[in-house]
Formats: C-alpha cells, structure tokens, sequence
C-alpha cells in the first residue's frame, strides 16, 4: 500500500517482551511510514490490545487513549519485587499463604469507583524532566505522584493460594501493578504481577487484533474512523462542505454531542456541539 494513502486504525496484539515503542518500530518498518501513534502504552511484560493510528489518523490518539481499558491480570502470590511485576527485583517472599475466595471478592470489590491511586516507581511519567523509572534505576528517592482513577468492573476468575486471577475494567491512567499492589495490602499478603493482558479498549477487542507475524504477511484490517467511534452521521451539502473543510463552524437544528461530517459517503470531519454552535473537533482533510 502507497504510505501516502495510508491513514487508519489497526488493533495490535502486542506479544510479551516488546515495548509498546518497538511495536511503532515494526510497523514503521512495514508500512513504510513514520506517521504512526499507539494510544496507551502497554508494559513489556504486557500483551493485548495495542489500538495503533496511523496517517491522519495519529490526530485521534489522544481521544482514543482516554477510553476505558479492560485487562485480565494475574497475580503471583508469596513474592514481592521492586517494579510491581515479576520482572523485577525480589524484595521478599513469603510461603504458605492462605487466601479466602470470599475475602478477596469482597476486597476486589472494595476497589470499585473512584479513588486516589500512586503512580508505581518504574513508570515512564515524567517529574521535573525526567522520567520516574529513570529517577528508579539511579536509585533516587523521589515523591509519587498521585491520580484520580476509577474502577468500573472488577471481577474474580481464579482464586488459589499461589495465585488469583481477576478482570478488571478502569478508566485511562490506572495502574494495574499499583492496583495488584494495593490490593495485596488490603489482604495482608504479599504478592506481585505475573502477566497482563489488555482485551479491550473502547470498541477495540483483542478478537479483532493482528499479530506483529499477520502484519508482517499482509494479513490485516484497516479500520476507519466509523470504527473508533459511535457518533451520528451528519450529510453535508456542497456549500456545508467548504465551510468545513475550512474549519468553520456551523448552525445545524440537531443536538447530539459529536456529530461525523460526511460529504459523499466519506467522513470528513469531526464536530462537536458547543454553545449552540458545532464547532471542528477532528479534521481529516490533511
């Protein structure tokens, strides 16, 4: 395919070991272009759902990074490590613990809703210029910062006394090894997390993900921009149209939200509502 006219979305199901960045380096190299962006960075240890944009479509990363992330997570109990998961440094471990089902449903329960969450020490958010598992790895102490996260689901799948299973469904911004963590805290065991997979962002299933292997034979789907969102469509005339691909706002009698721009069976745009007005949100014209 022509890397000029390439502009879409792919989902990626990232394998265990890559960076999130060496996913981009990949697909760089096979799509031919530079012009490419994930929207929500994944753990090495990781695997899953990698929502990858590419061409035009790079504008619409930050809109689809903040959606909510579904993730079934291990952990490994009786083990505690300097990075949260078990790659990292053992700290201390721990034999013959015993877990109650009971008790850990009511205390993954307990994480429902919204609540104030320390950013683990190896991260890549970045303080005062430098990255934290930077300040980590220097072996500088520094203050975590903190966020505001929520927890929309969260269920149990396995319960042993080597480990416990769970899914969870959280909003942009949560740490699953901050929540393993603090979750062991409230049960008063120690443990860490043994693997992680992302099976859905937003819209995006890791049933309809790619392997790094498929993309590299060709054998993928490209996604358009009706696939990202579920937003009403809005059939511009020909005087609309140049007002649009102009950036100009427009009066429309509707007053959904989002509205998709559509100028002879192509989304153009998206608008948003704003003060009576609709006003440009996205623009895919370049």
């Amino acid at each position: 395919m022509d890397n000029e006219k390439m502009n879409g979305i792919v989902v990626i199901n990232k394998p265990n070991g890559y960076t999130s960045r060496d996913v981009i380096n990949v697909l760089n190299k096979e799509f031919h272009t530079k012009k490419i962006g994930h929207t929500g960075t994944l753990d090495p240890i990781a695997t899953g759902v990698l929502v990858v944009c590419i061409g035009r479509y790079t504008k619409l990363v930050d809109k689809i990074t903040c959606y909510n992330k579904e993730y079934i997570a291990t952990i490994k109990l009786g083990i505690k490590t300097d990075t949260l998961d078990i790659t990292g440094n053992c700290l201390e471990q721990e034999s013959n613990i015993n877990v109650d089902k009971d008790v850990v449903i009511n205390t993954l329960n307990s994480f429902l809703g919204r609540s104030i969450q320390e950013v683990p020490k190896y991260a890549a958010v970045k303080v005062k210029g430098k990255k934290l598992y930077e300040y980590a790895r220097d072996g500088e102490e520094i203050s975590l910062p903190k966020r505001e996260i929520e927890i929309y689901e969260i269920e149990l799948l396995e319960c042993t006394n080597e480990e416990i299973k769970f899914r969870t469904v959280v909003s942009k911004g949560t740490y699953i090894r901050s929540l393993i963590r603090d979750i062991c805290e409230k049960l008063g065991v120690i443990g860490t997390m043994s693997s992680l997979i992302r099976t859905k962002q937003g819209k995006f299933k890791i049933e309809d993900s790619f392997t790094l292997e498929e993309i590299k034979r060709k054998e993928y789907k490209l996604l358009d921009i009706q696939s990202a969102f579920s937003y009403p469509c809005y059939e511009l005339n020909d005087d609309e149209y140049f007002k649009v691909k102009n950036g100009v706002s427009l009066q429309i009698d509707r007053n959904d939200p989002f509205l998709f721009m559509k100028y002879k069976d192509t989304v153009v745009a998206i608008y948003e509502f704003q003060k009576g007005m609709y006003k440009v949100c996205f623009m895919l014209f370049h």
